[in-house]
């Protein structure tokens, strides 16, 4: 039989190629119940939409430079984002892979040898050579037909996977983004107290003397020297504390912005005691599955394990395959590439399972197991997520009341010191109400100050929560 009398016949079976997939229909999986509101926006005050501003550069909403430009670093060299990057090009050229299994193959080879045959082998014809010349030039052709999805499906999978590791690239770029802007402001933070703690030093110095001459003038007795050099000295250890605090977060930042620690510096950057974080608004918890990375991250990898149950249960049917080869083979060179020279061979090949040993059978179950799990994940992402914004609405509200309260204990330390000092100098009390008095201001302070730095990471948690400056609107997945 010819060719041309049989491959009309092929026709029927490349029109079925793409008609039949195993996978079952993708849904997102439903997750709890999305509220109305959030639980914690009691009192909440939403930010106007500042449209100004870039709409992924949220840390711009604190207004430092400096903080603009260590994000800016982050974001070029920080080598974690290198290796997320690496791996969504991994999962590209992974998508890419799959993609081409749904294109004929095409291959060429040439040989050119000179081989014995043993005389004594029983398919050896006595007439014959025993040396002799084998060239030979060949294309082969291959085409597998995916009639029941499977090729489809990988490549579904690879392309929901791909998608996936772009998600995760911004969730991690997001995370180290917020990582760093906690850092900046803690370290901000350090140097405020540092100031404090550091006037705090000078101030107890004069005391100490003023204690010491009037201890050596018989005016009070030594143990006010002795409760004066305790205060200053642990004055002084608080001091080096909070440097070695500094040093560290320091280093912290140096390695998110890809910079070696050793030869890396922040200049001082005194917080100040009367900042307030920005608003930010929380927007709808509907939009919440929308704004997050991780979220959308997670149920791409549902879709992919949706996608594998489809590839498991395809390796049950049969594997239609056109194969075709063709080329010149001659003992010589001179005739090598005529006419009489030529071969060539068409025709399906069919392979289908007949004794794997349960193997089918546990591929699909596995495959069925891991799309329960993918959804499980996705789940607890989503439910993690609710917790995250409720958890950060709660703290900006709990420390703007504390915030206040710290004010009002600095105000009232104050007075209270100023008051000691009146009665001390005096001679009404010993120096232990004045140390007393200085200690409780001090730690006033830097209460407030730690309060102050507490609200700027709260919002910026809250930011990270909400999805950071990423919108519905703006493709999170590339096109390719």
């Amino acid at each position: 039989m010819k060719a041309n009398h049989w491959m009309p016949a092929l026709l029927p079976i490349s029109v079925l190629a793409t008609g039949c997939s195993f996978a079952p229909p993708y849904h997102v999986p439903a997750s709890t119940p999305v509220p109305a509101q959030y639980q914690e926006l009691d009192g909440w005050k939403p930010a106007m939409p500042m449209d100004t501003l870039p709409r992924g550069d949220w840390w711009q909403l604190f207004g430092d430079a400096q903080l603009n430009t260590l994000e800016a670093r982050a974001a070029d060299a920080n080598q974690n984002l290198k290796a997320a990057y690496a791996r969504l090009q991994q999962a590209r050229a992974e998508t890419r892979i799959a993609r081409a299994d749904l294109f004929p193959t095409l291959t060429a080879s040439a040989l050119a040898e000179r081989a014995r045959t043993s005389p004594n082998s029983p398919r050896f014809p006595a007439a014959d050579e025993t040396t002799g010349n084998d060239f030979n030039v060949e294309g082969d052709f291959s085409y597998e037909f995916d009639l029941w999805g499977r090729v489809r499906n990988e490549v579904a999978s690879a392309k929901a996977s791909q998608q996936a590791s772009a998600a995760d690239l911004v969730s991690l770029t997001l995370s180290i983004g917020a990582e760093l802007a906690s850092d900046y402001f803690n370290l901000c933070s350090a140097d405020a107290q540092q100031l404090l703690v550091d006037q705090a030093v000078k101030d107890y110095q004069q005391s100490l003397q003023l204690t010491q001459n009037l201890y050596n003038g018989g005016a009070v007795p030594l143990g006010d020297v002795a409760q004066a050099q305790a205060q200053l000295e642990n004055a002084l250890t608080q001091a080096a504390d909070i440097r070695l605090q500094r040093e560290q977060t320091a280093h912290a930042i140096a390695v998110l912005v890809g910079a070696n620690p050793s030869s890396f510096t922040v200049p001082l950057s005194p917080l100040p005691l009367d900042v307030t974080p920005p608003g930010v608004d929380p927007q709808l918890p509907s939009e919440l599955l929308e704004r997050r990375p991780d979220v959308a991250e997670a149920e791409r990898r549902v879709a992919s394990a949706n996608a594998q149950i489809g590839v498991a249960r395809a390796a049950y049917f049969p594997q239609f395959t056109l194969v075709a080869s063709a080329g010149f083979n001659s003992t010589r060179t001179a005739n090598w590439l005529s006419a009489p020279s030529r071969f060539w061979s068409v025709g399906p090949q069919l392979t289908a399972p007949i004794f794997e040993g349960g193997r089918l059978v546990a591929q699909t179950e596995r495959a069925k197991a891991q799309y329960a799990e993918q959804v499980a994940q996705y789940r607890n992402v989503v439910l993690a997520a609710y917790q995250d914004v409720e958890d950060s609405l709660a703290a900006l509200r709990q420390l703007e009341q504390e915030a206040q309260t710290a004010a009002a204990a600095v105000a009232a330390a104050t007075v209270a010191l100023q008051q000691a000092q009146y009665r001390y100098g005096a001679g009404a009390v010993t120096y232990l109400e004045v140390s007393s008095a200085e200690t409780t201001a001090l730690q006033a302070q830097l209460a407030a100050a730690n309060i102050q730095t507490r609200r700027l990471t709260a919002s910026v948690t809250l930011i990270k929560a909400l999805g950071g400056g990423w919108q519905a609107s703006q493709p999170l997945f590339s096109s390719n």
